[in-house]
């Protein structure tokens, strides 16, 4: 299999990114959005704007808003929001090329994990997912990057890494989907509670202790669903829950720090242009945690949170729990 002509399904600033990973690589790159005015962008000034502005794009980027025009294409990097990946996917014309999964969530509606929709949603195309730790706007400025590709055909996965790999854009290589895909989800779940830690000046100290705790709540999901320990220990886990845990550039960090100051939840969200894919996450995810009868309460506190519950008696419930063995 030859990779020369990629997809991107996705005109935010993570798809966006992706497109100038790709074209930088060598590849053609065609780029649907939803929205008119960034293909419009894209094709005239080669530079998107809305949601990525600033970043002088490559002129092998094209970009559609007629998404069957992906045919011919020989992969697709999908980036579309969790929640609308299905219906996206369905209304692809051409199903049997690789998919990459870029986006990070989990089906609300289904409690699916996205490479589990895209198998429904595409039964004939193989599927890939990378995640890790990625700011946007750093990717698409070309500053150094590490990623992981998870895809059960090895040969599938080496030749994507050829296709879009670089120097500044480095993939590793797994087959646990399941791993890379829960890291990213639970991530951001996390991340609005370390926002939350910031906006209510609850301090460093609690921040850290968050993110250790909320990395082990991460490991016991995982696992209990067929994980690998290594992988969640990785970039597409620790590595990208360090990062989105850690800066007001993470759309999550910021909707949590905006809860922590005071503010509601549902209108926080409702001001936004781009998703803060936690917030549809923590319900579900929190919703298979007692299913499972797995032990997560950041989780369920931030599902908590989003749902209009107090701070003060989130808080003070999480720090009333009973003391126990620190481990997974």
């Amino acid at each position: 299999m030859t990779i020369g002509r990629i997809a991107v399904i996705g005109g935010g600033a993570w798809g966006t990114a992706l497109a100038q990973v790709a074209a930088k690589a060598g590849r053609d790159v065609l780029l649907w959005a939803m929205e008119s005015d960034v293909v419009e962008a894209i094709n005239n000034a080669h530079e998107n704007p809305v949601f990525l502005p600033g970043i002088p794009l490559d002129e092998r980027i094209r970009a559609t808003g007629n998404v069957e025009d992906v045919v011919g294409c020989d992969a697709a990097l999908v980036v579309t929001p969790a929640q609308h990946m299905r219906s996206v996917l369905e209304k692809a014309p051409r199903c049997d090329m690789p998919l990459v999964l870029c986006s990070k969530g989990i089906d609300e509606r289904s409690g699916q994990l996205l490479h589990q929709v895209a198998a429904e949603a595409c039964p004939g195309a193989p599927v890939a997912v990378l995640s890790g730790p990625t700011f946007a706007h750093e990717v698409a400025r070309g500053l150094p990057t590490a990623v992981t590709l998870a895809a059960e055909d090895h040969s599938i996965a080496k030749q994507l890494r050829k296709a879009i790999a670089r120097p500044e854009f480095r993939i590793y290589l797994t087959d646990d989907l399941a791993g890379a895909e829960i890291g990213g989800a639970v991530k951001n779940v996390l991340a609005i509670a370390c926002g939350v830690v910031e906006g209510r000046g609850l301090g460093q100290n609690a921040r850290a202790a968050l993110i250790a705790r909320g990395f082990a709540e991460m490991t016991r999901f995982g696992v209990a669903i067929g994980a690998r320990p290594e992988t969640l220990a990785g970039l597409s886990g620790l590595g990208d829950l360090v990062l989105t845990c850690s800066s007001t550039s993470s759309r999550n960090y910021s909707l949590g720090k905006g809860i922590g100051e005071g503010r509601d939840a549902a209108e926080l969200m409702a001001d936004r242009r781009t998703v803060a894919e936690g917030a549809f996450t923590a319900p579900v995810l929190a919703k298979l945690a007692r299913e499972c009868g797995i032990d997560m309460p950041i989780v369920d506190a931030v599902d908590r949170l989003l749902k209009g519950a107090a701070i003060d008696a989130v808080v003070e419930a999480l720090l009333s729990r009973p003391p126990k063995s620190e481990g997974i």
